[in-house]
């Protein structure tokens, strides 16, 4: 073991039921520098790290951490040798303060009256308070976790890792849920991190954001190592095609859009969240059968809300919902589906899966209780769940280790995602909603999932697409819509609209 590394991962192979997640994986991490781990959804980047941070032992191989052999049996012990881990989806106590997720296991104890023993929460919060602005991760140490955004979750996790005096710092696809200002800030911050000597893992499939930042890429297709590269004399291109193992395509090709009759007709419509606060202010806009109508906005201007409306998950206060020439403005969540309405929501853990059925059970999520799955009395014929999911994983590429009979939460974010859209595209459906449809998605996939998009407008449907990714919008729309603090300020056909131009609505920016 050379004393240039601070982590030697060393022939480290791991099996599950049914696949092989790392086969004779050997990396090299240097102290002080930002090492990415690039590959699909999949791939076997995050059950890498989660060995070197104790959540599940090698089957085979060692692991050298300053030097030493040692034998990681559990997130305690890899806390002990200054390992942390940000997860993709968050482990935080969601009625708890900053604070008190931040200091647990580890609290600052005073005694009251000299023998009994009370957390010392004020003490805590000073020093939470002074760890945050020491690395620019500003927090309010007695916010509860609930009450604060994806991004300030973040921050929690990567000051609980700090607090624990951690040197080595591993972030598992740490921008799959932050909007793009958030992202460069968060970027900001691991540089930040690197140069005030901590060693930083990387877990992504972002190519721009590993060339922004790394410095050396491990690159993992189907459980193997392909290529570990200089960052700095590589490009991107060439990551991806090893990545995803073939050329991959960055530009999104489509025919000239044919616009049939309107298909949804939203009129006039608001709605108020839970707080009673309108989120969506007096929206009007169509989509016809063959386009693309897609909604740019800055993360939290009441585009999510907005769809959840027309989807029947929130009720509009006021205004029209118009599918196909019906008013569905008042009917059900199922009575929409039923007249034709895919809805690919942005949190597909909360929203999209039961994550404790099975992979068929979920694809057949919203047929189930119609031919060929139930008979005229009722009962489920399991044959047609179990031939149904294995064409639906074959077509869809969905990866999973036991195949149909899968647990859901045992897959990968990607593929999760790649079976929320296969069932909702297999409904055949008139109106297609999808929002943040390539979240948490590595290129390879977003690849396929912009052409299942386009293809399924060229068979005639008609797509409403909400995305936070600029690219994306320009790229895949025919149709543009701007929303801005809960109202639609512009809408225009995409190709009348520059990138700076739809950047400068989203920000409030008006034109004449």
């Amino acid at each position: 073991m050379s004393e240039e590394y601070i982590v030697e991962m060393r022939h480290i192979t791991k099996r599950f039921p049914g696949i092989v997640a790392n086969d004779d994986v050997s990396i090299q991490i240097k102290k002080g520098e930002i090492y990415a781990l690039l590959g699909e959804n999949g791939a076997g980047k995050s059950t890498l790290m989660s060995m070197l941070f104790g959540m599940y032992e090698p089957d085979e191989g060692e692991i050298y951490v300053k030097g030493k052999k040692v034998k990681i049996t559990s997130p305690n012990y890899a806390t002990k040798l200054n390992i942390g881990m940000v997860h993709q989806h968050f482990k935080l106590v969601s009625n708890y303060t900053i604070t008190e997720n931040i200091i647990m296991g580890m609290e600052p104890v005073k005694k009251i009256l000299g023998m009994f023993p009370s957390v010392d929460i004020k003490k805590a919060n000073e020093e939470i308070r002074k760890l945050s602005e020491e690395y620019g991760l500003e927090v309010e140490p007695t916010q509860v976790i609930e009450k604060v955004n994806v991004s300030i979750r973040q921050r929690v996790e990567i000051l609980k890792m700090l607090y624990r005096q951690a040197e080595i710092l591993i972030f598992d696809e740490p921008t799959a849920v932050l909007t793009p200002q958030e992202i460069e800030f968060l970027l900001q911050i691991i540089r930040n991190l690197r140069d005030s000597g901590k060693t930083i893992i990387l877990i992504t499939h972002k190519l721009e954001e590993i060339k922004q930042v790394a410095d050396r890429c491990a690159i993992l297709n189907h459980g193997k190592i392909v290529d570990i590269l200089d960052v700095a004399s590589t490009s991107t291109k060439k990551m991806a095609n090893l990545m995803v193992g073939r050329e991959v395509s960055f530009s999104v090709e489509k025919a000239e859009p044919k616009f049939g009759e309107v298909i949804l007709d939203v009129k006039d419509i608001s709605v108020h969240n839970q707080d009673r606060f309108e989120v969506v202010k007096h929206v009007s806009f169509q989509v016809h059968r063959g386009e693309i109508f897609a909604i740019a906005g800055v993360s939290g201007n009441g585009q999510v809300e907005l769809a959840d409306a027309v989807a029947g998950l929130m009720k509009v206060s006021g205004g029209t919902i118009t599918l196909k020439g019906r008013d569905i403005t008042h009917e059900s969540i199922r009575r929409r589906t039923e007249m034709g309405i895919s809805y690919i929501p942005e949190d597909r853990q909360e929203y999209g899966l039961l994550l404790d059925f099975t992979l068929k059970e979920n694809l057949a999520m919203k047929s189930y209780y119609k031919e060929p799955f139930s008979g005229k009395n009722g009962i489920l014929k399991r044959d047609e769940f179990e031939k149904y999911g294995k064409r639906l994983i074959e077509e869809y590429d969905i990866r999973s280790g036991q195949g149909t009979v899968t647990q859901v939460r045992s897959m990968s974010g990607g593929n999760q995602q790649k079976a929320i859209i296969a069932r909702e595209i297999e409904l055949q459906s008139d109106l297609m909603i999808f929002v943040q449809p390539t979240r948490g998605l590595d290129i390879g996939a977003i690849e396929n999932i912009h052409k299942q998009i386009i293809a399924e407008r060229d068979k005639g449907k008609a797509i409403l697409l909400i995305s936070l990714e600029l690219d994306e919008i320009m790229s895949c729309a025919d149709t543009i819509g701007v929303i801005y603090n809960g109202a639609i300020d512009k809408i225009a056909p995409a190709d009348t609209l520059s990138t700076s131009q739809v950047g400068e609505f989203m920000m409030g920016v008006k034109h004449k």
